[in-house]
């Protein structure tokens, strides 16, 4: 499959997504269970994982969404922006990040920071992917879909300057 100057080769079937979500929210249902936890998003990436995940989820929760970039086409900008910030309180609430990919950790690393210093009860962490190769901080992620070595992919909310998110599939950018 061609996109845009790229070539694509499947990488993860969608079947599998779908089964390897659903045994992430069976475990966080269960890990939660009474807790109200409040699912913050990252955006944009995350929006497919989170909607999937969410629906899944068998405890009452909340959602939210905050928007951050490190990224621009396929290299990592280095830094984190953020673009749209959390409207909600959350002192004293048990926050889970979820988030598309985790590869250098630095943006989620930052946005652990950012949400540290608002005082939740707890904060964990859920990615669809990491890429253990190229992750260079401390914290631990809580719940992973996939590990993967460092090749960039695209589908299923990842993308290549903006384009094959609404892929079903996700897909290894060869060329």
């Amino acid at each position: 499959m061609q996109l845009l100057d790229k070539t694509l080769f499947p990488y993860i079937r969608a079947k599998e997504i779908t089964a390897r979500v659903n045994e992430l929210a069976q475990q966080i249902s269960r890990d939660y269970a009474g807790k109200d936890p409040i699912f913050i998003i990252l955006l944009n990436g995350a929006f497919l994982f989170a909607s999937d995940l969410v629906k899944e989820i068998s405890i009452p929760c909340q959602l939210s969404f905050i928007k951050v970039s490190s990224y621009s086409g396929t290299q990592s900008l280095g830094g984190l922006r953020e673009l749209i910030g959390l409207s909600e309180n959350i002192k004293d609430r048990h926050v889970i990040l979820l988030d598309d990919i985790i590869d250098t950790g630095l943006t989620m690393d930052n946005v652990l920071t950012q949400i540290r210093n608002q005082h939740p009860a707890s904060v964990s962490t859920v990615s669809l992917l990491l890429k253990p190769d190229m992750f260079t901080n401390a914290f631990k992620p809580d719940y992973i879909g996939f590990s993967i070595p460092n090749t960039f992919v695209v589908g299923y909310g990842l993308d290549y300057n903006g384009y094959g998110r609404n892929l079903k599939d996700i897909w290894q950018i060869t060329g």
